[in-house]
């Protein structure tokens, strides 16, 4: 259980306190809090099912304003998103062109900071031990920026966007983390060797930033060499900054070395919005209906949101029942090594609640 408190369990207030000094003040845990929840497609729905469950069983004051029908391009929706402050999120892609591109989602809600967890959970058979890594990544721009043109026929350019600004917001907000959480050094990833005016502006933004933070160590590495030592040497890594498209490929080795998607806790935050989700984006359309997703990334993201709203007693019943669940009752779903279905999974840690 010391690997999963320390490192999403234990968070409290870190994620609130990180992206905004001037956060609401919120009621005590008695009232009643609104969270948007979009369900989504693939396996979104029923993990965020299984969230739903959870929270049911455990009488958590939490009201789910649900958008079961969510389209970005329907003006309804988008002023739905702006609501509430917390938004609970299955799986978000395209589908027959109902659902836009992530980019405009996260852009539109100006969730600029994209954290993944992962850590090593006991009862898990994985290669590495003791890996205990937090991944932020640039959210907003870089390779995602979605401004693509063909510029002649069969030739196409996607601009890469970098800005001083969201560069120093991603920095500042990657060791202002590290710095609450009690992280000891944070890794800035980037390929500067080659594009030296995008991601050298990164460097520099998050080298400003670091001399700020001197008692945090700080080192560089190329995206290429970084992914080789994460499935080298996992143990190695702290908290890692990265621009877009560099996390989104980070984020998912560091879900496959801990255990898979199913693992892997996250949040994108912003200055008026913070959003829940699995670490990693995967729709799972190949197992989605079928009962056998894993639900834990769910979960473990869902102890994050009442963190967040100030519930943390809710957070570490639901936090306990999860890891008493897989390491102690043995109970697993098939990605991790056993043969539990969702449901059943979800009932052994309603089962587990208030240990």
């Amino acid at each position: 259980m010391r690997n999963c408190i320390r490192s999403a369990f234990r968070q409290n207030l870190q994620l609130r306190g990180a992206w905004s000094q001037n956060y609401l003040q919120r009621p005590g845990e008695g009232a009643l809090k609104n969270v948007t929840l979009i369900p989504g497609v693939g396996i979104g729905p029923e993990i965020t099912n299984s969230v739903r469950t959870v929270f049911e069983a455990l009488h958590v004051p939490i009201k789910f304003d649900v958008l079961d029908n969510f389209n970005f391009e329907n003006d309804d929706s988008k002023k739905q998103l702006r609501k509430n402050e917390c938004i609970l999120l299955g799986v978000m892609t395209e589908k027959n062109q109902k659902y836009t591109d992530n980019y405009k989602f996260y852009k539109y809600l100006d969730l600029y900071a994209n954290i993944t967890f992962a850590f090593s959970f006991e009862g898990i058979t994985q290669r590495h031990h003791n890996t205990d890594i937090v991944v932020i990544r640039e959210n907003t721009e870089g390779e995602y920026s979605g401004v693509e043109h063909e510029v002649y026929p069969g030739v196409v350019e996607s601009i890469k966007v970098t800005t001083k600004q969201a560069s120093l917001r991603i920095a500042e907000y990657a060791f202002e983390f590290a710095h609450l959480s009690g992280r000891k050094k944070v890794t800035a990833v980037h390929k500067a060797n080659i594009m030296k005016l995008v991601d050298g502006l990164f460097l520099q933004a998050c080298r400003e930033v670091a001399q700020r933070y001197s008692f945090i160590k700080y080192e560089e590495m190329i995206i290429d060499n970084c992914c080789m030592q994460l499935v080298k040497n996992p143990t190695q890594f702290d908290v890692m900054v990265m621009p877009n498209l560099y996390g989104s490929i980070v984020q998912n080795v560091v879900a496959g070395i801990t255990g898979g998607v199913g693992m892997a806790a996250g949040a994108s935050i912003g200055k008026d919005h913070a959003l829940f989700s699995q670490g990693c984006r995967h729709t799972g359309r190949d197992i989605a209906g079928k009962n056998v997703v894993n639900p834990s990334a769910m979960l473990v993201s869902s102890t994050l949101l009442l963190r967040h709203l100030g519930l943390p007693n809710f957070a570490d019943q639901i936090c306990r029942a999860v890891q008493h669940t897989i390491q102690d009752k043995n109970i697993k779903t098939k990605d991790i090594g056993g043969n539990a279905t969702t449901d059943q999974f979800t009932s052994e840690v309603i089962k587990s609640l208030g240990r």
